[in-house]
């Protein structure tokens, strides 16, 4: 009898350690899913750079457009090509390209304030946003995502 209790507990412990395993290898997955990069320091970074017209929340404004759906549809490398380079998001680039009727009414439609700005400056020659792209990044892909509300992240 005595014999069943040692080889029952040495089963039981087996299982907890493969339990515990199985688990930490499942949180090692999820961390490494996530963007580069922390989300404290993008905060920061974003607002001292980008609240002023997308909002403190990243939620849009009447002078630039909400990021958080906008991020969530694009991924770490577009990201950063639109940033640091320049970019035209509302702008389709059938509605960019010749046609003086579809211009003259996308025209018409920003100066009665139906859309919003064409553009928005490039980064790439601002040393801070340069140097804390991936962490910007990481702070709107977990405000995108939910992760991460729209206050002050934990450091």
């Amino acid at each position: 009898m005595k014999k069943f209790w040692v080889i029952a507990s040495a089963l039981i412990l087996t299982g907890c350690a493969v339990e515990w395993q199985n688990r930490q290898a499942s949180q090692e997955m999820a961390e490494a899913a996530k963007p580069p990069g922390s989300v404290y320091t993008g905060w920061r970074v974003f607002q001292d750079k980008c609240a002023s017209c997308h909002g403190a929340a990243a939620a849009g404004t009447d002078k630039a457009p909400n990021l958080l759906v906008r991020t969530r549809e694009m991924g770490p490398k577009q990201f950063v090509s639109v940033v640091l380079k320049r970019y035209d998001w509302g702008l389709p680039a059938a509605r960019a390209g010749g046609d003086t009727a579809t211009m003259d009414s996308l025209v018409e439609a920003i100066m009665q304030r139906k859309e919003g700005a064409l553009t928005m400056q490039a980064w790439e020659g601002e040393p801070r946003v340069n140097a804390h792209i991936a962490d910007l990044y990481a702070y709107l892909s977990a405000r995108s995502e939910g992760t991460q509300g729209p206050g002050r992240p934990a450091p």
